[in-house]
Parts: C-alpha cells; structure tokens; sequence
C-alpha cells in the first residue's frame, strides 16, 4: 500500500509540474509566472522530500530546507519589487 502511495504521489507531482510549466510559459503577466515559479519550487520540494522518504535518504531534507528558503527570499525579493512600483503587465 505505501508503493502504491509513493507511486501515486511521484504522479499527481509530475502532472503538478507541467501544469505549473505550462503557467509559466503562458503567462500573461508577469505575477502570474512569478506565482507558477514558486509553484514549481513547492513542487521540487515536495519531490526531493518523497523521494528522500521513498529510498531512506535523510541527508535530502537539508537540501529541501535550502531550496525552501531560497524559494522564500525570492518571493520576498518579486513582491518587494512590487511594492516599489516595479513594472506589472496586469495594469
């Protein structure tokens, strides 16, 4: 039962994934693709962490709490932009 879960899990990420692709290329705006970014970056996470569960690697969940938090300076950083009057495509 947890293969099947895991397998299920590695799934619904990967179609997660070229959803989340799809934004980010399509777009429209430019808040629109920063969003599929951390969309994306969430999603990584989540990989690296299942897999890290999946074949008994705990070593991986150092590089989850890295990627995590670079995920979250950036978005600190696009929504800084924003508030300073940064160019938005939406306007």
């Amino acid at each position: 039962m947890f293969a099947l879960a895991l397998t299920l899990s590695f799934v619904f990420l990967s179609l997660g994934l070229v959803l989340a692709t799809a934004r980010l290329l399509i777009g429209p705006t430019l808040p629109d693709r920063v969003v599929a970014l951390e969309v994306i970056a969430s999603m990584t996470i989540g990989f690296i962490l299942l897999y890290s569960v999946a074949f008994d690697e705990p070593v991986l969940i150092d590089v989850v709490i890295v990627l995590a938090l670079t995920s979250f300076m950036a978005a600190v950083g696009f929504a800084r932009y924003l508030e300073r009057g940064g160019q938005r495509d939406d306007d």
